[in-house]
């Protein structure tokens, strides 16, 4: 084995490993909210020894930074998708917003506790605004008016944490009531 393949195998590994604690630190914030997140905790989660979440994570926020950007990537995948692939920005993005509160609520709950934890942790608010940039993007196919795009942004986030309040969550049509309301038939005229 060259030198090159051995440096490589340990970067898989490193990168294996991290994404292992990064699954973990989600689940532990699924059990016991952000509070609960330590690298002892995490480390317990994943199976590792402490030290090792310490030496691929030296700080909790780089922790909670890649946990919610590890979230963070998969939504703004899926919102630069919808943007790109519906003609009805309001009924897709009504659809995204209920099966994102309802697939798997206490993942959910999780997630939208990082994203509130941007309010006190700096490190996390570019993560946040990255997401918010890919909804200001999507809502920004129906209109270029910013004050509605502003109010369709601001009802996306509340009514998803309204569905995150409402064990039943918030019908995907009454979204799509609300965005059109907001936004009109959907693209841009």
């Amino acid at each position: 084995m060259s030198a090159g393949e051995h440096a490589d195998g340990r970067r898989v590994r490193g990168e294996r490993r991290r994404a292992e604690l990064i699954a973990a630190t989600l689940r532990v914030v699924e059990a016991d909210g952000v509070a609960g997140v330590t690298h002892r905790a995490v480390a317990r989660e994943a199976g590792v020894p402490a030290s090792s979440a310490v030496y691929h994570f030296a700080t909790l926020d780089d922790l909670l930074v890649a946990a919610l950007t590890s979230v963070t990537d998969t939504y703004v995948e899926q919102l630069h998708a919808l943007a790109s692939q519906h003609s009805d920005v309001p009924t897709a993005l009504a659809e995204f917003v209920a099966d994102g509160a309802a697939a798997d609520r206490c993942r959910a709950l999780a997630e939208y506790e990082l994203t509130l934890l941007a309010v006190r942790r700096p490190a996390l608010r570019p993560v946040v605004r990255r997401y918010l940039s890919a909804v200001t993007e999507a809502v920004a196919c129906c209109t270029d008016d910013p004050v509605t795009i502003r109010a369709a942004v601001a009802a996306v986030d509340g009514l998803f944490l309204q569905g995150l309040l409402d064990e039943r969550g918030v019908p995907t049509e009454e979204i799509h009531a609300v965005l059109t309301r907001i936004l009109g038939g959907g693209g841009r005229g």
